[in-house]
């Protein structure tokens, strides 16, 4: 006798889970969604269309915190160059390199709160890093990096950098790691130096690693930077590190429009989403490119 799989039954084993799930995730999206076209007192409020949306895009302040935003992606590209050419120094066995692949890695597992305290303490104007450049005879460059408003934002896009590029050097040293040596050696043998293995040998076979770390650090600079700018400066001095996230926190927190911030935590789940379904494609044409 014969028995034919029922094509449902593996979706009733994941039903549990997923219905839990949109428990958990979906009510409140859902809500969110709902909020962002109210004006919320409490927890409800008479219906005002797209007032939110048109309140906050007309809002300076929300401006800046975008700009913010914005400045703070010119740390990806930095962060995914640090990130490959350190990976690809450690893949070459320098002496020491399992020692320094841990070392690099270790500021991205310590909590966001605690590098974020430490390196507040490190960067103040009389902190150890302006102290050891009086020591050296550098005190020009003893700068408020935190109190002032021209650098402070820079100053936390430095620690962002720090602690996120740990994280980028394991992701491309594994992929190196599962490369076949039996070609660069090969280029090697036919007189490449070690910049053009780099460009023409190791590169081709990251871009799959790249774009997929390229994507994840675009979402991270747009909406998941508010530890540390909370714990370093909580947006200033005055607005100089305002950021979209602790604008969302201000307005449901502080001045108690949840219906505002909603709108802007929708705006940008929106973009988070089209990042990520940016990266979707991005992996579907890798794999494509494999299977070819």
């Amino acid at each position: 006798m014969i028995h034919t799989r029922n094509p449902i039954t593996p979706y009733l084993f994941i039903a549990p889970l997923v219905l839990l799930l949109l428990l958990i995730f979906g009510y409140p999206l859902v809500q969110i969604f709902d909020f962002s076209f109210r004006r919320i007192r409490g927890i409800e409020g008479p219906w005002v269309g797209l007032e939110n949306y048109q309140l906050i895009l007309n809002q300076p302040l929300f401006q800046e915190a975008d700009r913010h935003n914005l400045q703070l992606l010119i740390a990806v590209p930095i962060i995914i160059l640090l990130s490959l050419v350190i990976a690809v120094v450690l893949y070459d066995r320098v002496p020491g390199w399992r020692i320094y692949r841990t070392i690099v890695f270790i500021p991205y597992i310590l909590a966001v709160p605690i590098v974020a305290v430490v390196l507040k303490k490190f960067f103040q104007f009389d902190g150890p890093f302006n102290e050891t450049l009086r020591l050296v005879g550098l005190e020009t460059f003893a700068l408020d990096w935190l109190g002032s408003p021209d650098i402070a934002l820079w100053t936390i896009m430095s620690v962002i950098i720090w602690r996120e590029v740990g994280f980028g050097i394991v992701l491309m040293l594994a992929r190196l790691l599962s490369l076949d040596e039996e070609m660069l050696e090969a280029a090697e043998l036919d007189g490449t130096n070690w910049w053009q293995r780099l460009w023409y040998v190791i590169l081709p076979q990251m871009a799959g690693v790249i774009e997929f770390y390229f994507v994840v650090s675009f979402i991270t600079m747009i909406a998941a930077v508010f530890s540390y700018v909370f714990m370093i400066t909580k947006g200033g001095p005055g607005t100089s590190t305002m950021v979209l996230e602790l604008y969302i926190f201000n307005f449901l927190t502080r001045n108690s429009l949840p219906g505002v911030a909603s709108a802007v935590s929708v705006m940008l789940f929106l973009v988070t989403m089209a990042l990520i379904l940016l990266l979707f494609w991005l992996r579907r044409g890798e794999r494509e490119r494999e299977l070819a």
